[in-house]
C-alpha cells in the first residue's frame, strides 16, 4: 500500500490517567500520575494511526479530547499528507495562536498521521524518514530527589546502564540544591552525566548565583533556569555560566526555536514533540540545530523520540520519563542505557484492558 492511498475516515480521542512508577516533584508541585490523551486516526484503508499527548493536569483532559475530535471531524476525507495538513492547521489557527491546547492537539494529530504512514509502508518511522532505528543514549529523568530515600532507585538506574541522570532543583534554597547535587554526584560517581532542571523557577540573577555555586560538581547541563519565554534572560545566564544551558521543551513550533537559536538562548536544545509540531515540526527544528551545530535532545515521548533522534544529525540524549508504560502493549525497553525505536510507524499499540481501567470520562 502506498502512503498516498491513505485518507482520513475519523479521529477519536480518549483520556486516561495512567499510573507512573515514581512521583515527579518539581519546583511547582508533584506529578503523581500521567494524564494522557490517546489519539486514533482511522483511515478508509483500514490503518489506524496512533499517538498520545501528556496533559500535565487532569483539568485539561476533557478540553483536549473535545478539541482533537472537533478538529478531526473537519479532516474526514483528506489525504494523510502531514506537511499539507500542517499548512491547513496553520491557516486555521494562525490568528488564534499556536501555543497551549491548540498546539498540543495539532502536534498530537501530526504524530498520529506519521504513525499511519509508517504502518502503511510497513516500516518504522525512522526508516520511513530515511534513517534506521539505532540505539539512542538515554538518561533517566527524576523529579526532586532525596539522596537517602531515593538511593535505591538511583542505583537501579545505574544498574540499567544509564550513563545520565537528571534531577530537579529550585524547590528549595541554594543550600538545599547544593546538598542534593553534591550527594547525588557522590552516589553516581564522576563518569555519569548529571543534569539539573530548574523548571523555569528562577530569575536570571538568582540562576547565575546558583550555577556559580554548583559548578564544581561537574553538571552536564542546567535546564530551563529561567522562564522559557525569557530568551534574553536565558542568554544572560548562559553568558556567565560555567555549565552548559539546556532549554526548549516549552518553545513552540519551529519559529520558537529559530528565535531562541538567534538569541543565543542555550547551548543545547530539547524539543517536545507535543509542542514543536509533532514529527513535521521536529524535522524542521533538526535542520535548524544542524545548521547551528547545536546538540539536540528529546523531552518526554520516548517511544516516538527514539525514531526522531535516529534521524537527527545532532542527536544528543533521549529523556526517559516513562509516562505511557501502563497503557502500552509494548512499552520502551532499556538496553544498556539505550533505547532503540521499534515497530511500524511509531510502534504504539494500546493495551485496551489497561485503557479501560484508567479511562477518564
Amino acid at each position: 500500500m502506498s502512503k498516498a492511498d491513505l485518507t482520513i475516515r475519523s479521529v477519536a480521542a480518549r483520556a486516561v490517567d495512567a499510573p507512573i512508577s515514581r512521583p515527579v516533584k518539581n519546583a511547582f508541585g508533584i506529578i503523581r500520575s500521567a494524564p494522557l490523551v490517546l489519539i486514533d486516526v482511522a483511515t478508509d484503508q483500514g490503518i489506524t494511526g496512533r499517538a498520545y499527548i501528556f496533559a500535565y493536569t487532569k483539568l485539561t483532559l476533557a478540553p483536549l479530547v473535545r478539541l482533537i475530535t472537533d478538529i478531526g471531524s473537519e479532516l474526514a476525507g483528506k489525504a494523510i499528507a502531514p506537511f499539507d495538513l500542517m499548512a491547513l492547521m496553520d491557516a486555521k489557527f494562525r490568528l488564534l495562536g499556536w501555543q497551549g491546547l491548540v498546539g498540543m492537539a495539532v502536534s498530537g494529530l501530526d504524530m498520529a498521521f506519521w504513525d499511519a504512514l509508517g504502518q502503511a509502508a510497513g516500516q518504522p518511522l525512522a526508516k520511513l524518514l530515511g534513517g534506521s532505528p539505532r540505539p539512542i543514549r538515554a538518561y533517566d529523568s527524576y523529579g526532586a530527589v532525596d539522596p537517602i530515600a531515593d538511593e535505591k532507585a538511583l542505583r537501579r538506574s545505574l544498574d540499567q546502564g544509564f550513563r545520565g541522570i537528571k534531577i530537579k532543583g529550585g524547590d528549595g534554597d541554594l543550600n538545599n540544591d547544593e546538598r542534593v547535587v553534591k550527594a547525588v554526584r557522590g552516589l553516581v560517581g564522576p563518569d555519569i552525566a548529571l543534569m539539573l532542571d530548574f523548571n523555569q523557577s528562577l530569575d536570571p540573577s538568582e540562576a547565575s548565583r546558583r550555577i556559580a555555586r554548583l559548578a564544581p560538581y561537574d553538571l552536564h547541563w542546567i535546564e530551563e533556569p529561567v522562564p522559557a519565554e525569557n530568551l534574553r534572560g536565558h542568554a544572560q545566564v548562559r553568558a556567565t555560566s560555567a555549565i552548559s544551558i539546556q532549554s526548549g521543551e516549552n518553545w513552540w513550533f519551529p519559529r520558537g526555536f529559530a528565535e531562541a537559536i538567534a538569541a543565543g538562548a542555550s547551548d543545547f536544545i530539547m524539543p517536545d514533540l507535543m509542542k514543536v509540531g509533532g514529527v513535521t515540526g521536529w524535522l524542521r527544528v533538526a535542520g535548524q540545530a544542524e545548521a547551528a551545530s547545536t546538540p539536540m535532545s528529546s523531552h518526554l515521548f520516548a517511544e516516538a523520540s527514539a525514531h526522531m533522534l535516529a534521524v537527527t544529525p545532532t542527536a544528543h540524549w533521549l529523556e526517559i520519563l516513562d509516562l505511557a508504560r501502563a497503557i502500552l502493549i509494548e512499552p520502551i525497553e532499556i538496553v544498556d542505557g539505550t533505547v532503540t525505536a521499534r515497530g511500524h510507524g511509531l510502534g504504539l499499540s494500546w493495551d485496551e484492558a489497561a485503557v479501560a481501567k484508567y479511562i477518564v470520562h
